[in-house]
Formats: C-alpha cells, sequence, structure tokens
C-alpha cells in the first residue's frame, strides 16, 4: 500500500510539473496584442484619404514616440505602381520626412512604412492620399515586411528563460554569500549558479539576434549583417551588450564566491555589477520610452531584482537547504531569510504599483486592453503566491518550520509554481503594448480587437479586425501558405452578415497592400455575431473561401 502512496506522489507531481509546463508555454505562445508596435501614427500630411490639388514634395509622418528607421521600409506607390518616394527619409524624432517625386502625376497614391519605436517594437502601417482625383489605389509588390509569428514567440521564451537565468544566478549568490551553513557542500548551489548564468547569458545573445527579424521582418534564421549591425547600434543592442559585458566579468568574481573564499571588497563589486545588469532589462524595454523614462528605469530595475532576490532564495530553501539543514541551522536561517523575503516582497509590489500607474494610465485602459488584462492576471496570482507566503511566515514565527520543514518545504513549492506562470505572464507582458499607447492612438481608443486564422485547403489566412465594435471598423486579410511562407493572391474578395438580424451579406471593398495583405473599411451598424466570410484567388483557377464569425460589441 506504501509502495502505491509513493508511485501515486510521484506521478501526481509528474503531473502537477506537466500542467505548470503546458500552462507557461500557452502564456508564452499566446497570440500577440493587436499592434505589435508601442508607437502610433499620430498624424500625417497629406492626412490619410485626403485629396490634394497638386504633388507633395514631400509626405510627413509623425509618431508618439521617437522612431528609428528599418531598411527599405517606408515606401510610397504611384498610381501606375512605381516607386515614388527618393531617397533616403529624413528622422527626427517622431517626425519622418519622406522626399517625394512630385511628377508622377494624378491618382491615388500608397505609403507603406514600418520603422521602429522608442522601446525596440516595430511600428508598420499604411495609408492612401490623392492628387488631383482619386483613382484605384496601387499595390506594393514589395514584400510587407512582417516577422513570422515564430519570432514574437520565440523573443518570449528566450525572455523567459532570461528571466529564469537570472533568479538562478541571484539566488545561490546570495545564499551562498551569507547564510549557507559551512558544514555544507557548496557543489549543488554553485552548478546551479552557473547554469543561471549560461542561461541568461543564452537568452541574451537569443533575443538580440531574434531582434533582428522581429524589426526587419522575415523567419527566425533570417538574420543579417545589417540587420545585425542596426540592432547592435540601436539602444536595444547596447542594453545587450553591457549586460553580456558584465555577465564575463561576474564569471571572475562569481568562482571565489561559489567556493567560498571570495572578500568583502569582491562581494561590493560583484553587487555593483548586479545593480548595472538589472538595468539592462528596462533600458530595452517599455521603461526607457514612458513618459517618465527615469522613474520607469529604476522601478523596473527594483521590480526585477526583488523578483529574483525573493524566488532565488525560494529555488534554495526548497531544493537545498530544508532537505539537507539540520533543525538548529534551520532555526538561524529561516527567520533572516523571512526577513529577506518581506522585504523583497513590498519592494516588488510597490515597483509593481508604480510600474503600472506610469504604463496603464486609466483604470478604463487597464480593463479594456491586452496590456492592463495581463497585468491584472498577474496581481490575481501574485495575490495568491501572497498568501502562500504568509502561511509560510507564520510557521517560520511559531518555529514550526525550522523543527518540521515539510510544510514549509510544501508552500514554498507551491510558491514557485505559481511564480512560474507569473514569469511566463511577464515574458508576455514586456512584448505586449502598453496601455498608454493603445489609448494614445486615436484610432484605437477606447475600442477593442479580433482577431483569428482560418485555414482552407490552400492557405492560411489571418484575420484582424478592430475596433470590433458597432459602426466603422478596420480589417486586415493576410494569407500565408499552409507552411507559414507569404502567400501571393491574385484577387480578394469579402463580405460580413448579420443573420440573427436579418442583415443580408455587405461587401467590404479591400485594398491591396502587398501580394498578400489587403485591408478594408466597413460599417457594422449593429452588434452580434457577425459572419466574415474571405475568398481569395491565388491562381487563375484556384480560388478557396474561409468564414469567421466575429463578436461585435
Amino acid at each position: 500500500m506504501g509502495g502505491m502512496t509513493a508511485a501515486h506522489r510521484r506521478f501526481a507531481r509528474l503531473a502537477a510539473a506537466a500542467g505548470l509546463l503546458v500552462t507557461v508555454v500557452a502564456l508564452l505562445l499566446a497570440p500577440a496584442s493587436p499592434a505589435s508596435a508601442h508607437a502610433v501614427l499620430s498624424s500625417s500630411s497629406p492626412a490619410a484619404s485626403a485629396v490634394v490639388p497638386t504633388g507633395p514634395a514631400e509626405v510627413v509622418l509623425t509618431f508618439s514616440e521617437t522612431v528609428r528607421r528599418v531598411p527599405d521600409r517606408i515606401r510610397i506607390i504611384a498610381p501606375d505602381g512605381s516607386r515614388a518616394d527618393r531617397g533616403e527619409p529624413i528622422f527626427n524624432g517622431g517626425v519622418v520626412n519622406i522626399p517625394v517625386d512630385s511628377s508622377g502625376g494624378n491618382g491615388t497614391y500608397l505609403v507603406t512604412y514600418r520603422v521602429i519605436s522608442a522601446d525596440s517594437h516595430p511600428v508598420s502601417g499604411a495609408f492612401t492620399y490623392s492628387v488631383g482625383a482619386p483613382s484605384e489605389p496601387p499595390v506594393d509588390t514589395g514584400d510587407d515586411g512582417r516577422a513570422d509569428p515564430a519570432v514574437g514567440n520565440a523573443i518570449k521564451v528566450a525572455k523567459f528563460v532570461g528571466y529564469a537565468g537570472l533568479l538562478l544566478v541571484v539566488g545561490p549568490a546570495l545564499v551562498l554569500a551569507l547564510l549557507w551553513p559551512r558544514r555544507l557542500s557548496r557543489r549543488g548551489p554553485a552548478r546551479l549558479a552557473w547554469i543561471g548564468l549560461g542561461l541568461v547569458a543564452l537568452a541574451t545573445v537569443a533575443v538580440t539576434l531574434l531582434q533582428v527579424p522581429y524589426t526587419n521582418g522575415g523567419g527566425p534564421f533570417d538574420v543579417t549583417g545589417d540587420g545585425l549591425r542596426l540592432v547592435l547600434g540601436s539602444a536595444f543592442g547596447a542594453a545587450h551588450l553591457v549586460r553580456l559585458g558584465i555577465l564575463a566579468a561576474a564569471v571572475l568574481l562569481l568562482r571565489p564566491l561559489l567556493a567560498g573564499s571570495v572578500s568583502r571588497a569582491d562581494l561590493v563589486v560583484l553587487g555593483v555589477l548586479g545593480a548595472g545588469s538589472l538595468l539592462t532589462w528596462p533600458l530595452s524595454g517599455h521603461p526607457a520610452a514612458s513618459p517618465a523614462p527615469a522613474v520607469s528605469v529604476l522601478v523596473d530595475a527594483v521590480h526585477v531584482g526583488a523578483m529574483a532576490v525573493w524566488l532565488g532564495g525560494l529555488v534554495m530553501l526548497a531544493v537545498f537547504l530544508l532537505p539537507r539543514a539540520d533543525e538548529r541551522e534551520l532555526g538561524a536561517i529561516l527567520p533572516i531569510w523571512s526577513r529577506w523575503a518581506a522585504l523583497a516582497i513590498s519592494a516588488l509590489l510597490l515597483a509593481g504599483i508604480v510600474q503600472a500607474l506610469i504604463e496603464v494610465g486609466t483604470p478604463t485602459a487597464l480593463m479594456n486592453t491586452s496590456y492592463g488584462q495581463l497585468v491584472l492576471a498577474k496581481i490575481g496570482l501574485f495575490g495568491v503566491v501572497l498568501a502562500v507566503a504568509a502561511y509560510s511566515r507564520h510557521l517560520v514565527r511559531t518555529r514550526v518550520a525550522a523543527s518540521r520543514p515539510a510544510p514549509v518545504r510544501r508552500a514554498i513549492w507551491v510558491e514557485l509554481a505559481i511564480t512560474t506562470i507569473v514569469l511566463g505572464v511577464s515574458a508576455s507582458l514586456v512584448q505586449t503594448t502598453p496601455a498608454r499607447s493603445v489609448s494614445g492612438d486615436v484610432s484605437a481608443a477606447d475600442s477593442g480587437y479580433f482577431t483569428t486564422t482560418v485555414d482552407s485547403s490552400l492557405y492560411s489566412m489571418q484575420i484582424e479586425m478592430s475596433p470590433a465594435e458597432r459602426g466603422n471598423n478596420s480589417v486586415h486579410f493576410y494569407a500565408y501558405t499552409l507552411d507559414n511562407q507569404p502567400q501571393p493572391v491574385v484577387e480578394w474578395s469579402a463580405s460580413v452578415a448579420l443573420p440573427s438580424a436579418g442583415i443580408e451579406p455587405i461587401t467590404v471593398p479591400l485594398l491591396p497592400l502587398t501580394d498578400n495583405h489587403a485591408t478594408g473599411e466597413i460599417n457594422l451598424p449593429a452588434a452580434g455575431e457577425w459572419e466574415l466570410r474571405v475568398t481569395a484567388r491565388t491562381t487563375e483557377i484556384d480560388q478557396a473561401t474561409v468564414t469567421a464569425t466575429v463578436p461585435i460589441r
């Protein structure tokens, strides 16, 4: 009977670990928010859909924050399909001036753009304007520059690995330096620290390389020399290079610390290096482009550091100290750790509140944006962890933990399991448009969003509709082959209907932007479950129709 119980326990642990892994993977691979970019196009001259009497000498794009160029990703297509832009666009903060050949004649011009926002995320879009009178819109025959969805997912996974590696370095280093009993072997914690350091280095390199196709477009292995030089020349690339340099320097100081022969001066230097490395995370993300960058960078560094101290210490307790230390040693260690954990959790909570206030901005944005909803999920999970941590602290205060460490160890494993999911949420959060950017976009304010991917026998169709509400809506269709490559489309057609309200199919006028991307505007007069039908003809004889149900508020 006892053997069966042990077997059941092993099975339960394996099932719990598998469930946790599935949850984290689902969080990391969840669809990205509608605007992968974190800056928005505030205005343009000429304005979108405007009709001007004479051709402008330049087109001016004004973004909500500073942007950087992506080579050959800003194009102006003349009515005859030729390139109307001349020379390199001029970037000045958030303003981009595009020289235009004004002799292109009358008709409709197509402007397509892809730039990099201040927090390293790509911004892309398109619009038309007309000279004299509108004509049939031209098509941009170049590729649309979109990154393979696998790239975004790979970046989330790499960032998760980086967070995990950080706590595996910080936890052993902190405990071995200040709390480790002399009689216990340091080999296991030292090995864990080296693994953590390797994971941080690997994640840093991976994110840097993946940033090339993420910004320039392409698959995970589409890393070019020019693209890598642009990434390394940016604030994002500089932050990651600094992190790698700090990791290399830390190797020299970690070795004596893990062996137990480090000096006080070395500990101070290692602490300075650690603080510097923590700053590289916010300097390469949202905080660097926030309305209060200095505050955001500092607060985010505190947030990441407190996370690493707390979770890294929990790993050391669960894996090494609770199973190996005796009652006397635990009686001395656990009260100290309990105070450290309380400070780390307090710093984590305070920094998280300040971050949320800066990045979310309003209660409406908290509820109605993907970023806000992820913040709410993180808060909910954190609340559960706090309850478990309070239980552990109670056991330490009543001196139960030292004599009976099993309950504390179980509580710690629960904390680690939940916080693993929190790390997955955090890895998705840093790739999601901040609520302040979404709510600052005039076209996206107070709006929703619908996206889905539907497969046919010929192609896979990615469908996006915004704001998915009654009234005017923008739709985007992206056609891909079944092996996830851009699928050229010869002819597009689409319609929407609301059978439950007796509304017959309404044709959606479409504008092809590239070979595999078309967009359109449609006015939906009522809320309900609308039926969207899209037909794409890929050759003279091959075509297929896909259908999606779109909930309209």
